[in-house]
């Protein structure tokens, strides 16, 4: 037996979905996407301005109206990185004469009238950057990861209250505090020491890793700590092998944060330290050249502190996004 078909027949079209956008959704969406550009190359504007003020000579920095079309130069890079002393007369001439046997850097400053007397101290300021802001970070973040976890997942008499408390230490301005800590620091010989800026900028971030640290752990289910603690974990285990994985977005965006903090600091860097653990910032805010302030090595030396941060945000860009939303989407 056969059956024929007695009307058109209809294409099946079953687990297959069309979604169509209407023009008013496009238009919104490329509203917002020219916004975004346009914030975007604003916001880059300052960028751009201190890497091409890196590479110009003095004449063009200070020339009105700004130059945009110049002759490129390692100014700013060689004053970053040298000491220089001024030449004059003779010895100005006689410096020209044998200028066939001098590197890069010596020909550049010669350009200028200055002779290199040796390196600057630029390199040493960011390395003390370097060691205070990751082990200032690595403190806050550990300190505060185990006080997160205590007020998210234990009741205690005055925990509101202790909780405000920690809040409280970063509503005082910097320099309200610097004068007592000064007078402090000299007498406990933590003056210009590494360990007391990371001290320093433990406890001032402490506040910032608590608060966001807990409101990540509050967003993980008490039950998975539950069932671990049934099926034999202690209480430190279940909190290693299941809290902490879990909280590994929250933790990433919580070091991003601390970090940048620690490393962008100018007060406390500026009157608490002098010479052994005086980081990049006050140093480059300081920077006094020969003759004159030299912008482009000021401008060189804050593109160069920016590249750390930079790069460092990039690495954990996935990570920091996840951890701002974490949360915002409930099952």
């Amino acid at each position: 037996m056969s059956f024929k078909e007695t009307g058109p027949r209809i294409p099946v079209t079953e687990g297959i979905r069309v979604d169509k956008v209407s023009p008013n959704a496009r238009l919104f969406k490329s509203i917002r996407i020219i916004i975004v550009i346009a914030l975007a190359i604003i916001g880059l504007i300052p960028i751009f301005i201190m890497g091409i003020t890196t590479f110009k000579s003095r004449a063009a920095i200070v020339s009105v109206p700004p130059k945009l079309l110049f002759s490129p130069t390692l100014e700013g890079p060689v004053f970053l990185l040298t000491e220089r002393s001024n030449l004059s007369g003779k010895r100005l001439e006689d410096a020209k004469a044998n200028a066939q046997d001098l590197s890069l850097f010596e020909a550049v400053a010669l350009k200028n009238g200055q002779v290199i007397t040796g390196p600057s101290d630029f390199v040493m300021r960011l390395r003390n950057s370097f060691i205070i802001a990751v082990g200032s970070t690595i403190f806050s973040v550990t300190l505060g990861l185990f006080a997160a976890y205590a007020f998210s997942r234990f009741e205690m008499p005055g925990k509101d209250d202790l909780l405000f408390f920690i809040l409280s230490t970063r509503m005082l301005p910097a320099v309200v505090v610097t004068i007592p800590l000064f007078l402090m620091y000299r007498q406990l010989g933590l003056y210009d020491t590494h360990l007391g800026m990371i001290i320093l900028y433990t406890v001032f971030n402490l506040s910032l890793t608590v608060w966001l640290l807990k409101g990540f752990i509050d967003e993980i289910p008490k039950e998975y700590e539950e069932a671990a603690l049934v099926d034999g974990y202690s209480r430190f285990q279940a909190f290693f092998k299941i809290v902490l994985p879990q909280a590994a977005t929250g933790i990433a965006a919580t070091t991003v944060f601390a970090l940048i903090f620690a490393w962008n600091e100018y007060a406390f860097a500026l009157m608490l330290t002098s010479q052994a653990a005086r980081t990049a910032p006050p140093a480059i805010a300081t920077m006094q050249g020969r003759g004159g302030i030299e912008w482009s090595a000021i401008a060189a030396g804050s593109l160069v502190f920016l590249i750390p941060v930079v790069i460092i945000t990039f690495a954990l860009r996935k990570h920091l996004l996840r951890g701002v939303t974490f949360g915002a989407i409930r099952q």
